[in-house]
């Protein structure tokens, strides 16, 4: 059953690659790597939770704690214009 979830994870992780390289504007890639780094997480998590390997659910925190900041710091650049100089 788990494995058929992150099958399904995984290939709505490749729906979202699509988004994210053929995004029409920068508003969308980013959301797309939000959404992308989401669907990491939750593979990462659910594997830690298959193969019963607690660090791996530690290493997925800390990975969404980065992921957010990333988020967080590029719309800001996005929303002043700074990112096109």
């Amino acid at each position: 059953m788990l494995a058929a979830t992150e099958a399904l994870v995984a290939a709505s992780l490749v729906v979202v690659l699509v988004r994210l390289v053929i995004g029409p504007s920068l508003w969308d890639r980013l959301m797309a790597y939000n959404s992308a780094s989401n669907r990491g997480i939750v593979i990462m998590a659910i594997f830690a939770v298959v193969t019963d390997k607690p660090l791996l659910l530690d290493v997925s925190i800390v990975y969404a704690l980065l992921s957010y900041l990333g988020v967080v710091v590029l719309s800001r650049f996005l929303e002043r214009g700074e990112i096109h100089r």
